[in-house]
C-alpha cells in the first residue's frame, strides 16, 4: 500500500477503516469485506497506476460508482482495494451534430441527460436512481430504465468504450458512428460485464432527439391482472409507447404512506404509460379494464406522473430491508409471472411489492423484511427462490438490468448452463488472468 500511496497524487488513497467502509458496500444488506484501501480516481492514469500496481501485487480490485447497486456488484472483498470512479466526472465532448457525447465513468446520468437537452437532445437510458447513479455504473450493469421499452437499456446506447484492463493497458473498443461490425462487438462485451473484464474510463454515447410532444397516462385497476391485461393490449395495438410502468398495492401503499398520494380503497394497481404522439388510444385501452384513467395536461403533470413511479424504491426503504429482485419474462406472459409472485407471497407469508418495467416484461418484486435483520429470513430467501425459478420456467431470465453481483449467484446455474458458464470463465481468463477484477461477481 505505501508503494501504491507514493505513486499516486497526494490524497487519492484512504486507508482509514473508519472511512474506507463507506465505500465498502452499495445499497443492499450484503455484508461487505474489509478493504485495503480505497482509491479516489481522478484521471486514467489513476486507474492505469493502480492496475498495474494490483497486478504486480496480486491485489483484488473491486470498481465502484455511486454504490447504488442493487445486487451486491460493489461490495468490498477482504483484502481488496476499491477503486472509486466517482470522480471522474467530465463530460469530454458532446457533439450535437453527430448526437453523441463522449463522457466519464463518474458523470451522473440525469446530468447527462440536463447537458444534452440544452441542444434538444437526450440521454435515454433513464434508470429510476438516474439523479444519483453514474454512467460508469450504468454501463457496468447493463441498466435499464423507464424508457427502455422504446429506446432499449445502455447497451443500445453505447457505441464505444475507453477501458483499462487488469494489467494497466488501454483498450478503445468501439466506434463514433451509428453502424460498424468491424471484428468481435467488444464494447457490449464490457457492457455489462459488472467490472470482471476491465475498468471502464470513458464512454461514447448516443444521444436522441427530444421528442417534440409527449402525453402521460396514468390509470388505477382494482387487480393486477386487469393492470397487465392493459398492458398487453397497449402492445398489441402497436402504440409503441416511450414508457409504461406498472405498480402493484403494496409499492402504492409504501408511497402513499409517505407523500399522501390519495390512493383510493379500491386500487390495486397503477398504471403509468407515456407516448409521443397523441393518447387518446391508449388511455382508451386502459380505460377497457380501469377503475379510472387520466391524461395530463401539461408537462408539469405528466412530472409529477412519473415522480410517484422514481419515489417507489425509496418507500419500500422507509418501510423495511428490502431484498430487491428483478426477473424479467415475455411480455405475453407477465401476467402468469405476476400471478405467480403473489401465490410467492401467500405460500411463504412474505411482503412482497412489485413495479415492472411493464412494456419489456421486466419486474421487479421487492421482498420487504425486518429492518436489523443481518440477512433476509429463510421463508424470504425461499419466496424469492420460487419466483426466479418461475421466471426461468415462463421462458424468462434471472435478472433485465441490475446484473447478478453477488445476490443472484446462487440461482445462475439454474439459467447459464454448464458450457455457458465454462465460456464465461474462458473469458474472463482472457482479459484477466490472475482473477483480481471484482472477484466472486457476477459468473
Amino acid at each position: 500500500m505505501h508503494d501504491l500511496i507514493a505513486a499516486l497524487p497526494e490524497g487519492r488513497v484512504l486507508t482509514d477503516p473508519d472511512v474506507t467502509e463507506s465505500y465498502a458496500r452499495d445499497r443492499t444488506f450484503v455484508p461487505p469485506g474489509r478493504p485495503l484501501g480505497v482509491v479516489l480516481a481522478q484521471t486514467r492514469d489513476d486507474v492505469v497506476t493502480t492496475l498495474r500496481w494490483a497486478t504486480e501485487n496480486r491485489v483484488p480490485v473491486v470498481p465502484r460508482g455511486a454504490g447504488t447497486g442493487l445486487a451486491g456488484g460493489a461490495t468490498a472483498t477482504d483484502g481488496s482495494v476499491v477503486l472509486s470512479l466517482a470522480r471522474m466526472t467530465a463530460i469530454r465532448e458532446l457533439s450535437p451534430q453527430d448526437e453523441i457525447a463522449v463522457v466519464e465513468p463518474g458523470v451522473i446520468t440525469a446530468d447527462l441527460d440536463r447537458a444534452a437537452r440544452e441542444h434538444g437532445l437526450m440521454y435515454a437510458p433513464d434508470p429510476s436512481s438516474y439523479e444519483i447513479s453514474t454512467i460508469g455504473g450504468n454501463l457496468a450493469t447493463n441498466a435499464g430504465g423507464l424508457r427502455c421499452v422504446k429506446y432499449g437499456v445502455t447497451r443500445d446506447s453505447a457505441l464505444g468504450l475507453e477501458v483499462v484492463l487488469a494489467d494497466g493497458r488501454i483498450l478503445d473498443t468501439g466506434r463514433r458512428t451509428m453502424k460498424g461490425v468491424t471484428g468481435y462487438d467488444l464494447t457490449g462485451l464490457f457492457v455489462g460485464s459488472e467490472g470482471t473484464l476491465g475498468v471502464i474510463t470513458a464512454a461514447t454515447l448516443r444521444l436522441r432527439r427530444v421528442p417534440r410532444e409527449v402525453h402521460t397516462v396514468a390509470a388505477e385497476f382494482m387487480s393486477l391482472r386487469d393492470a397487465a391485461a392493459a398492458v398487453s393490449a397497449i402492445i398489441a395495438a402497436g402504440c409503441q409507447p416511450s414508457l409504461l410502468e406498472l405498480m402493484d398495492r403494496t409499492t402504492l401503499e409504501a408511497i402513499d404512506d409517505w407523500k399522501n398520494i390519495g390512493l383510493e380503497p379500491q386500487t390495486r394497481a397503477m398504471l403509468i404509460a407515456q407516448c409521443e404522439g397523441p393518447p387518446d388510444e391508449m388511455a382508451a385501452l386502459c380505460e377497457e379494464t380501469a377503475s379510472f384513467v387520466a391524461v395530463s395536461s401539461t408537462p408539469e403533470e405528466a412530472a409529477e406522473l412519473i415522480g410517484i413511479r422514481r419515489l417507489a424504491y425509496q418507500a419500500k426503504e422507509r418501510i423495511g430491508q428490502c431484498l430487491v429482485e428483478d426477473v424479467c419474462v415475455p411480455r405475453s406472459v407477465l401476467p402468469d409471472m405476476i400471478s405467480r409472485i403473489e401465490e410467492a407471497a401467500a405460500r411463504h407469508e412474505v411482503t412482497i411489492a412489485t413495479v415492472a418495467h411493464a412494456g419489456d416484461g421486466n419486474l421487479h418484486p421487492v421482498f420487504i423484511f425486518e429492518r436489523g435483520l443481518a440477512k433476509p429470513p429463510a421463508e424470504v430467501w425461499a419466496a424469492a427462490d420460487e419466483v426466479f425459478r418461475a421466471a426461468l420456467d415462463l421462458g424468462g431470465t434471472l435478472t433485465g438490468e441490475h446484473g447478478v453481483g453477488l445476490l443472484k449467484k446462487r440461482w445462475l446455474g439454474l439459467e447459464a448452463g454448464p458450457l455457458v458458464t465454462e465460456l464465461h470463465q474462458g473469458i474472463k481468463q482472457v482479459f484477466d488472468p490472475l482473477g483480481i477484477l471484482n472477484p466472486g461477481k457476477a459468473i
